[in-house]
């Protein structure tokens, strides 16, 4: 795999978040994964107007729902979660792992928070409820490249 990471965003409610994600996959060079269903009818149209030029520059892999997504998913998938077990600092990335952020509204499912193969959390110690998630990919991809690199 040459990619360092991989971006996946499972079930997003807000397409302007999936158009500043592709935006960080181009930035970065991390395919990004679309988990279906999302909150808004995905189409590359919507997603151009969402993260302008960078929609067509994106490495982006639809995929029609979780199972789908397991089935082509390579590196450890490494989910995060304000109920992460490893804070970010402590954690040690590998490359080609998959950076997994959940829905808005409700993050992700419990079995694929157990199914996980590393739940990480970003301190907060101003001791907001969570961060945006393009803003939490942001911090994330920073931190895995700066390492990786």
């Amino acid at each position: 795999m040459s990619h360092l990471t991989q971006i996946a965003a499972y079930e997003p409610d807000l397409a302007p978040n999936l158009g500043s994600l592709a935006r960080l996959s181009v930035c970065f060079d991390a395919p990004l994964h679309v988990i279906e269903p999302c909150g808004f009818p995905f189409s590359l149209k919507l997603l151009r107007t969402r993260a302008l030029d960078y929609a067509d520059q994106a490495d982006l892999h639809h995929h029609d729902n979780w199972d789908a997504f397991q089935q082509t998913k390579t590196g450890r998938l490494v989910l995060f979660t304000t109920q992460g077990a490893t804070d970010l600092w402590d954690f040690r990335f590998q490359k080609g792992d998959c950076l997994l952020f959940g829905r808005e509204s409700a993050g992700v499912p419990d079995h694929i928070h157990a199914g996980a193969d590393a739940r990480v959390k970003i301190a907060m110690p101003g001791g907001g409820r969570s961060l945006n998630v393009a803003i939490s990919a942001g911090i994330a991809l920073a931190e895995a490249h700066r390492q990786l690199r």
